[in-house]
Parts: C-alpha cells; sequence; structure tokens
C-alpha cells in the first residue's frame, strides 16, 4: 500500500483551495514550465528547457506518448493500490527516479541539496549529476539514507572516472549510471544563439572543484584555445563567477591564486571524451560491484552489447532531446530493446515523461521505471525544496490515480494488453 496516499494529496489540493491557498507550482506542466520561465534568467531557462537543432527530437518525445492509448478496465476492485517496485534490491514508493541535471544553481541557490532533500521526503532515487553545483557528499549528508544513485560522464581521465565512482560509492550512492551519448556537447541552438555555457562561469563543476584527482590534474597544463582577447565586462562577471564559485573563502586570495581559473580551463579540456568505447566498460566495472546502468541506449544491438558487457541495467534515453536533433524517441525505441533484453536486466526510460499516463505506457511497453527531468527544476526554480516535492507529489498521484482508474491495483498489473 502507498504510504503517499493520491486520494489523500488530491483532497489537500482541493480543501487548500477553499481556503483560498492554491499551489506553489502549477499543476499542468506547460503552465509549470511557463511559471518557471517567468521567474527564471533567460540564459537559465535557455539552457534548462532547450534541445539541440530544431529541437525536432523534444517534439518527437512527445509525440510518441500520443500515438499508445490506454484502455481503461471496469469493476476490479481497486480500493487499494500499490505503487511500489523492486530495483536493484530497493524498494521504491513509486516507479519513477529524478534524472541527473547539471547546474541547478541556475534555477535557485540551493541547487542539488534542495533537490535531495526533497526527494528523501518521498523516497525517490535522486540520481546525482556530474554536473552538479553541489558536491556529491553535501547532497548525500542532506539525504540521510535515502536512495541516490551517481551519473558518471566519461573523462580523459580514467583516474578522475576512478576518483568520482569510488566517491559515489562512500556516498552511499546504489548504482551508477554511465551516460553514454554526451561525450560531446550537441548542437543546441538556444544556448548558441545567446553564446552562453555555464561551465566557463564556474557553474556546474562542483563535482571536480571538491575533488582529489581533479585538484591534482590541474598542475598539468590544459590544453584548448590560448588566444589574447580584449577584456569586457561580461568577462569580468564571468571571471567574478568562477571566483565565488570555486571552494575556499577569500575572494582576493582565490582570485589570486588562479585556481578558479585553471579549474574552468581543465575541465573544459577533460570533462568528456568521444573517444570512449565499448571496452572501457572493463575498467569501470573493475573499479565498483554496484550495478552499472547505460544511459542513452536507443538501438537493440547497443543493448545486445549492453548484455555481452555484464551491465546490469539500460535506460533508454536520448538526453531530453539535447543532442541529437532528429533522433528517435525513447518510447519508439522502446519496444525493440524491451524485446532484445528479454528481462534479462531492468530497463529504465526518459525523454519527455510529463505525466502519470506517459508513466503507465512506458511500464505497459516494459520499462521497470522512468526517470523525470525537466519538471523537477521547474519546481525548483519556483519554491525551492518544497517545489521540488509538490511536483514529485503530482507525479506520484496523477500516476496512482491513472494506475487505479485504468482497473489496476499494483504495477505488476500494467501489461501490454492495458494499452493499444
Amino acid at each position: 500500500m502507498n504510504s503517499f496516499s493520491a486520494i489523500d494529496w488530491q483532497k489537500k489540493i482541493y480543501l487548500n483551495g477553499f481556503w483560498g491557498k492554491t499551489p506553489k507550482v502549477k499543476i499542468d506542466i506547460q503552465k509549470l514550465e511557463e511559471a518557471a520561465r517567468q521567474v527564471m534568467s533567460p540564459k537559465a531557462f535557455a539552457y534548462i528547457a532547450g534541445g539541440a537543432g530544431t529541437e525536432s527530437t523534444m517534439r518527437a518525445n512527445r509525440e510518441a506518448f500520443e500515438k499508445y492509448k490506454i484502455i481503461p478496465r471496469m469493476l476490479k476492485n481497486v480500493g487499494e493500490r500499490d505503487t511500489r517496485i523492486e530495483l536493484f534490491g530497493q524498494t521504491l514508493p513509486a516507479p519513477f527516479l529524478l534524472s541527473p541535471i547539471g547546474v541547478l544553481e541556475m534555477a535557485h541557490a540551493e541547487a542539488d541539496v534542495a533537490v535531495g532533500r526533497a526527494a528523501a521526503q518521498l523516497g525517490v532515487p535522486y540520481i546525482f549529476s556530474n554536473q552538479a553545483s553541489r558536491p556529491m557528499e553535501e547532497v548525500a549528508e542532506a539525504m540521510g539514507g535515502a536512495p541516490r544513485w551517481f551519473q558518471l560522464y566519461w573523462s580523459k581521465s580514467n583516474e578522475l572516472v576512478a576518483s568520482f565512482v569510488h566517491r559515489a560509492e562512500r556516498c552511499g550512492c546504489k548504482a551508477i549510471v554511465v551516460t553514454l551519448d554526451t561525450t560531446m556537447l550537441g548542437w543546441r541552438t538556444r544556448d548558441l544563439d545567446i553564446a552562453y555555457l555555464p561551465f566557463l562561469e564556474g557553474k556546474g563543476i562542483a563535482q571536480y572543484t571538491s575533488d582529489p584527482v581533479f585538484k591534482k590534474l590541474m598542475d598539468e597544463p590544459a590544453t584548448g584555445e590560448k588566444a589574447k582577447r580584449e577584456i569586457s565586462w561580461q568577462a569580468i562577471l564571468g571571471l567574478v563567477s568562477m571566483v565565488n564559485r570555486y571552494p575556499g573563502n577569500g575572494f582576493f586570495k582565490k582570485l589570486r591564486s588562479g585556481l578558479p581559473v585553471r579549474a574552468v580551463q581543465q575541465f573544459t579540456s577533460i570533462y568528456s571524451n568521444p573517444c570512449t568505447t565499448w571496452g572501457d566498460l572493463k575498467f569501470l566495472r573493475e573499479q565498483t560491484k554496484l550495478p552499472i546502468i547505460l544511459k542513452g541506449i536507443l538501438h537493440p544491438d547497443d543493448a545486445r552489447k549492453a548484455l555481452d558487457f555484464g551491465m546490469d541495467g539500460i535506460l533508454v534515453s536520448n538526453h531530453g532531446g539535447r543532442q541529437v536533433d532528429g533522433s528517435i524517441s525513447t518510447f519508439e525505441a522502446l519496444p525493440a530493446i524491451v524485446e532484445t533484453v528479454n528481462e534479462k536486466i531492468p530497463i529504465l526510460l526518459d525523454s519527455g515523461v510529463r505525466g502519470g499516463a506517459d508513466i503507465f505506457k512506458a511500464l505497459a511497453l516494459g520499462a521497470r521505471a522512468v526517470c523525470i527531468g525537466r519538471p523537477y527544476v521547474y519546481g525548483l526554480a519556483l519554491a525551492g525544496e518544497e517545489g521540488v516535492y509538490e511536483v514529485l507529489r503530482n507525479f506520484m498521484t496523477d500516476f496512482e490515480l491513472t494506475m487505479g482508474l485504468a482497473g489496476c491495483k499494483n504495477v505488476s498489473e500494467i501489461t501490454r494488453e492495458t494499452i493499444q
């Protein structure tokens, strides 16, 4: 039985409305996004909301869910509903997790810590971002014993890869999610139009500046452009941001040390590695006994390779449409991958999930759980921890009501026959 009752949450919203109190975050997803746009800076909103190229992949992610329809069944006794699932030895209250999203300081000052606290209240696993605004240790401490995973970008330094993984283990992360589709940044037109990349201001690199291996790497020369440029106010503001975000006290002390600038230079030099291959997964397997989930799988042959290389799970993902314009949607890719994997390892799905019906349909096609991304960031921007909490409760409630009204009393009853 779900301890976070959908009926109770729904009733609370209506009763609060009777007394003149409306939700802090919009429940309609489109209105939620628009409300967040109003409070976020144009640069922040472009970075979070935008996608690659013409953003056709983002549209495809949504349109694919609309092609399937739920077939509700009647008189099925759904008075008691159970949304719990088992995943890698843990019992989760609902079949979803929080996707890793970087640079959350652009949405709210408490960033990853606020998200972690909200997720912990509900027992929803939070996948820590490799590009976080707060070190994983700080977020883990805020979450107590609540479930969390860690997302890994494969750096040009295997020593740094190993350090991140070992830190994640010590932080109590229960799985490593390797993002495969971001060995280079996609052509993100919204960011390019305003010529803005937050990492150049020292944002979103807290996992690096808190890492002993990265600090050692900062002593080595970074590769990349070294051309001299004219000083501008924009550059000065960027430098101030770098210094303020670098760990430690004393603005001028940090400025004179040169460490903030070296950190950004070294990060941009090594953060991703387009030469990564399937063979590199052996190195990762040697570093940890935690389950390894491959994020970014869209082709059944790659799913088959994930099995061949001993991986523990697959996350069907196109990075929310941020990497390849014109890509297949994740929901379209799901059936062939489910058929290939044949229940040997769990399959998760992200990109375009915007409500309970989407979660239901993904489970009906064979996903074990889904990951939610942008909506919780919009909640964060609007109301911090409380905003994230409300967005998550809304998703949990929407899913539970959809499940019950479709005639299913638990997740195991959501089968291929429940949609067409």
